[in-house]
């Protein structure tokens, strides 16, 4: 079975280097439509404020791509970190996946918690490396975050990686033992692990790699 990702534009971050956010649609012939991350929510006006988001409703990202919030029938979030889990409560009618200890870390955060926490998100929570559908799974990659997770899927052209924050950049993907990360605090939280999750998924052998905050593919 071969499974096809879309990638969605949904904001950017105007004062972090002025990066995109971006979510990911699998097109599941079984499962439905799969979302990777849901971008920036509204009403926090000091985190809009702060990261300068030029935000963009996750409806017309997916109606770009004859898509409704109604077709998505899974969401995982990479982490809860508040671009990549915004707009959860337009899909609350779907679980939301996430690793138990990324819950557990960004409640005692209570970062945007108001965006992922709400009355009846109903949360499938992981430990490490899991299945989600045929040819969907996801693999523990923490280091930006305790309970970060990336996505793996396996398309037509081999096993291509949704890697949420592993790396932020095509460039930091590439080189994680020189990449300079003068300009991208907050890369990684623990840098051990960040090292080790990213040459986890090097060893995987990734057809392609797909970023949140990069256009490039690898």
């Amino acid at each position: 079975m071969s499974l096809e990702i879309v990638r969605l534009h949904l904001a950017d971050l105007d004062s972090f280097n002025n990066i995109p956010v971006h979510g990911f649609v699998i097109k599941h012939p079984r499962a439905g439509a799969i979302l990777v991350d849901t971008g920036v929510g509204w009403g926090n006006e000091q985190l809009i404020q702060e990261w300068k988001v030029v935000n963009r409703h996750a409806a017309d990202a997916l109606a770009e791509h004859d898509l409704s919030p109604a077709d998505v029938k899974i969401v995982i979030n990479s982490h809860l970190h508040f671009d990549h889990c915004g707009q959860n409560a337009v899909f609350r009618h779907a679980p939301f996946y996430l690793q138990r200890t990324e819950l557990a870390r960004a409640r005692k955060s209570g970062e945007a918690i108001e965006w992922f926490d709400f009355t009846g998100a109903r949360f499938e929570l992981l430990d490490g490396d899991v299945e989600i559908a045929e040819g969907v799974r996801v693999v523990a990659t923490p280091g930006h975050t305790s309970g970060h997770q990336s996505v793996l899927v396996d398309t037509s052209a081999g096993a291509s990686v949704m890697i949420g924050d592993a790396a932020y950049t095509a460039d930091i993907y590439a080189e994680p033992d020189t990449a300079d990360l003068a300009k991208w605090p907050g890369q990684h939280s623990n840098r051990r692990e960040w090292t080790r999750s990213l040459k986890k998924l090097h060893g995987i052998h990734p057809h392609a790699v797909h970023f949140c905050h990069d256009t490039r593919v690898v």
